[in-house]
């Protein structure tokens, strides 16, 4: 009996190891971040007096009755956003000029006292009450730098912003996003002193606690963003677009003569392309204004959407997002240029990736993770992003061949790493069966989140192979997908 016993042993371990799912590689992220990768696209409004100045950055001393949208229309603007594929806003309740689009009790530079609805206006609610109406999700940036407030510079202002941080956080709902930047210090109005203040960014805003003690804890679902980021970090540009080996993975480094590396003070040259293995899970975002700059002025015009398209690809289409600058007008609308470029946009990302010419195809790999039909290649194409294609741990290195049962004609291949098990896959190529032999027709390196690549011309092929030629580990991808660009 003993014999018999010990193989059955051996046997309810061997399937019981086979089955197992493999270890996660690296720093893994959160799931809230799960969320913001879902989200890929979505904008940052701006729209305050700088608006009706003119203006880029406003001094901080411009009278609130200069404040007086004509006709605000929040839904207008959402509706626009979500027509362009937008999925969430993120409004600037109050910028750099210190203006408060809230009725806040912390300063009385705030929208109750501009003509905005007799005075009894809240813009943040309206925009916050709009996105939810429409399915978009909704996040806030409050700006650290204020260059109305009298005591900015001095312990007490850090009480003020706070306590301006904790209303946003505690009065409009959940959040997907608490939005920071580096900008602080300078010259401004400040209470009528017109000077310039220097602050130590490194300790004056002591980010770690306000982060932890406030954000984390009234907003846990809220992804913080900064130039290192503690969820998402700045791509390092305002071009809209991160580097075509862009890792999620970052170790954010101090500046020179730095000990810590804090917002306003990183050193943000490693942020286009992430770090390899880095010791956190911080994507990039790509924000960009739709038009020249971030507030409107009448002068411009909103990129076109073959620019937008092409922004898609290389920000969401190397991991990371596309954050959008949207800027109304003087009425408190999108011009009807934006609405248009944006709506053109939005109808161009949905006809080209409503269709996966490969949802319908048959895949053959040449190893399954325990010979485990839970982890079988055929999970590439079920569109589901909780399945995934998994390998022994032994073998790093696999390919797939995907067979579409009849030719079909495409331009952009797309993969989707399962990242709850981290960023795994260092290099891979894609070739077609042409003429009796295989033909590599793209090739690259970091996948994550998703990894989208344009061919230079379209390509035409019934049997499609993916080749994994380098990672550490064995491999999780959940996604596969060949698309044609409908323009």
């Amino acid at each position: 009996m003993i014999k018999p016993l010990t193989c059955l042993f051996f046997l309810t371990a061997s399937l019981s190891f086979a089955q197992s799912p493999p270890k996660p590689y690296g720093a893994l992220p959160a799931a809230r971040q799960i969320g913001w990768h879902e989200t890929e696209v979505y904008g940052i409004m701006h729209f305050t007096p700088t608006t009706f100045e003119n203006k880029e950055w406003g001094y901080g001393d411009a009278d609130p009755k200069t404040f007086n949208p004509s006709d605000f229309n929040a839904e207008q603007i959402v509706l626009a956003a979500k027509a362009g594929g937008l999925k969430g806003i993120v409004l600037v309740a109050k910028h750099h000029d210190g203006f408060a689009l809230w009725p806040t009790k912390t300063t009385d530079y705030n929208i109750t006292k501009s003509p905005f609805r007799g005075g009894k206006g809240d813009l943040v609610r309206e925009v916050a009450d709009a996105a939810r109406k429409h399915g978009l999700k909704f996040g806030v940036y409050c700006s650290p730098w204020d260059r109305n407030n009298a005591k900015y510079g001095t312990p007490e202002y850090l009480k003020i912003y706070r306590e301006q941080l904790r209303e946003l956080y505690t009065n409009y709902g959940e959040l997907f996003m608490s939005w920071h930047d580096g900008a602080n210090g300078g010259d401004g109005y400040y209470g009528g002193a017109r000077e310039k203040r220097s602050i130590d960014n490194t300790t004056y805003y002591q980010w770690d606690s306000t982060w932890t003690n406030l954000t984390r804890k009234l907003q846990p679902s809220a992804n913080i963003f900064s130039d290192i980021g503690w969820d998402v970090r700045w791509a390092g540009n305002e071009d809209g677009s991160v580097n075509e080996t862009s890792w999620a993975t970052l170790t954010p480094k101090p500046s020179e003569g730095q000990n810590v590396a804090v917002p306003g003070q990183a050193n943000a040259t490693e942020n286009p392309g992430g770090t390899r293995g880095g010791k956190f899970w911080i994507p990039a975002e790509c924000d960009v204004p739709l038009r020249k700059g971030w507030f409107y002025h009448p002068n411009e015009k909103p990129k076109s959407p073959d620019k937008l398209f092409d922004l898609y690809l290389k920000s969401v289409g190397r991991g990371a997002a596309l954050d959008l600058g949207l800027a109304p007008d003087t009425r408190g609308q999108l011009h009807a240029d934006d609405v248009a470029a944006l709506k053109t946009f939005g109808n161009r990302l949905s006809e080209t990736f409503s269709i996966n010419l490969a949802a319908k195809a048959t895949s053959k790999a040449v190893n399954v993770r325990g010979y485990n039909s839970v982890y079988s290649a055929k999970n590439l194409l079920d569109n589901k992003s909780e399945t995934y294609w998994a390998t022994d741990d032994d073998f790093k290195t696999p390919e797939v061949i995907i067979d579409l049962g009849q030719a079909a004609t495409f331009d952009i291949v797309c993969l989707q790493e399962y990242i709850k098990l981290g960023q795994r896959i260092e290099e891979f190529a894609v070739d077609t069966w042409e003429n009796n032999a295989w033909k590599e027709i793209c090739k690259g390196t970091s996948i994550g989140a998703k990894r989208l690549i344009k061919l230079e011309v379209p390509v035409t092929a019934q049997k499609v192979r993916l080749r994994i030629t380098k990672s550490p580990v064995s491999i999780a991808l959940s996604e596969f997908g060949l698309y044609k660009d409908s323009e």
